[in-house]
């Protein structure tokens, strides 16, 4: 098929008269209890695994599954497909990424149906409420935002013949559970990677119902966890107090000089490599539909709680500057009652969350470095690192996000929104980090899809639009190479 042959509006009139059998696929594919984490559900992820890979197989993909880990500790398989496009596509080469395990469904006292059970709950159709939608786990995250993608490259196999986009699609099965053998996959799989231009992925989402996004940017991740350690033993307080290092008092007083008077982190050179916010970047994120007052509401916060590093507001300081916490501390005794211990050692967890430009390692490297420094009369450190990750962050003048904003535009109607977030994403950073390959975070979930919560949904009316809109970004793809 020629790359001229086919009218991306012919693709998009199939959609309404097929979507009945397309919520059917997605259902089919809900009733699979692929909960990856949980080694009692394997051969149900392998089953949805296969499942996907049949999809494409059906859309005319070379589609597989391929195995994780090694022969003594299998991973769940990923699956893999490519497709070559047409004979004259001169657009870019794009990898597709998704998953299809879900997170566990408990407690499951809390679902109004089973959640491995799809049903159709109707919406009241009033502007602000929940339209029609699925309800399942998975429904939103991932399998419902994946199947948007499948059926829009059903939706082009079976109108014109083949999909003209030369695509590579990689879904795996362990994001919920942390990628755990993702980076193995990534350096024995480095060249057919790297031969990508740019990353589709949809596990993201929307501000508003009816309006599309992209989201250009994440931050990324450096977690540590430290330990204090002095004595020997636990110690008696009224004959040890005053007279010895107690590790909760002094880990305490370390970690509450990570912050100055204006919440800056005050490691040296932290803030050396963050990429400024632009002056285009930040009208435009103030033209957006984000109140910080009503989100703090809707946590049980009032406005004195819009609180952070000074000389930004809320989203800058959660889209563009890197922030840490504290994300648990702990030592000596926390139960029921009293009793006067000195501790032997006191534990924390700690992370930071990155922008731009900034390097995990490094982070961490100063990080441990400026503990050290601290380190208390009489006492040790032990460190461990949970992990690092690049932040994942495309310019607005890409010509791929400008692609896919036009796309979306004539998919839906409507200017999408370009938003970032201040999550983290494992493959977007290893992505970055290890092939230089920016990625287009295209989701159509809701703040209000109860993800990784009892009555997970997805509303159709944002399946609808992610079918369309992985459609048209077929045609901008297209477009790109004349």
């Amino acid at each position: 098929m020629s790359v001229e042959s086919m009218s991306v509006e012919t693709v998009a009139s199939t959609l309404e008269s097929r979507e009945s059998q397309a919520l059917e696929r997605l259902m089919e594919w809900l009733r699979m209890p692929s909960i990856g984490t949980d080694p009692a559900y394997r051969e149900q992820t392998r089953q949805a695994g296969q499942w996907c890979a049949d999809q494409l197989s059906a859309a005319g993909f070379d589609a597989c599954l391929r195995e994780t880990g090694s022969p003594e500790a299998r991973g769940n398989p990923i699956v893999w497909a490519t497709n070559e496009g047409a004979a004259d596509y001169k657009g870019p080469h794009v990898l597709f990424y998704g998953h299809y395990d879900v997170q566990p469904p408990d407690p499951l006292e809390l679902w109004h149906s089973p959640p491995f059970e799809p049903v159709i709950v109707k919406g009241s159709g009033k502007p602000g409420e929940p339209a029609d939608r699925i309800v399942a786990r998975g429904a939103c995250d991932d399998k419902g935002q994946v199947a948007t993608f499948l059926e829009a490259m059903r939706a082009w196999k079976d109108s014109a013949g083949s999909v003209p986009v030369k695509f590579t699609v990689l879904i795996e099965g362990e994001e919920e559970s942390g990628s755990a053998n993702l980076e193995q996959f990534f350096a024995e799989n480095r060249d057919a990677l790297s031969q990508a231009d740019i990353c589709v992925i949809s596990d993201t989402g929307m501000l508003e119902r009816t309006t599309p996004g992209i989201t250009y940017g994440l931050r990324g991740l450096s977690y540590h966890e430290l330990k204090l350690i002095a004595s020997d033993q636990d110690l008696h307080s009224g004959m040890w107090g005053g007279r010895c290092p107690n590790p909760n008092n002094e880990l305490a007083k370390v970690l509450a000089q990570l912050w100055d008077e204006n919440r800056k982190i005050t490691i040296p050179g932290f803030y050396d490599d963050v990429l400024p916010i632009t002056p285009k970047e930040k009208e435009a994120w103030s033209q957006l539909p984000l109140d910080q007052i009503e989100a703090l509401g809707k946590i049980g916060l009032d406005a004195d709680a819009d609180i952070g590093e000074a000389g930004f507001d809320a989203v800058e300081r959660e889209w563009a500057r890197p922030a840490c916490d504290v994300n648990g501390i702990w030592g000596g005794y926390t139960g029921a009652g009293a009793k006067t211990v000195i501790p032997s050692w006191a534990a924390a967890k700690v992370s930071f969350r990155l922008v731009a430009n900034q390097d995990p390692e490094k982070i961490a490297d100063a990080f441990e470095e400026w503990i050290r420094q601290r380190t208390p009369p009489g006492c040790r450190w032990e460190f461990s690192r949970h992990g690092t990750g690049h932040a994942g962050n495309v310019s607005i003048d890409s010509p791929y996000l400008q692609a896919a904003r036009g796309a979306l535009q004539n998919a839906v109607g409507k200017e999408p929104h370009l938003i970032k977030s201040g999550g983290s994403i494992p493959v977007v950073g290893m992505l970055k980090g290890q092939l230089g390959l920016d990625s287009l975070m295209i989701g159509f979930g809701l703040d209000d899809d109860r993800v990784h919560s009892p009555n997970e949904k997805f509303e159709i009316p944002s399946f609808r639009m992610g079918v369309r809109s992985h459609v048209h970004l077929v045609d901008a793809f297209v477009r790109m190479g004349k």
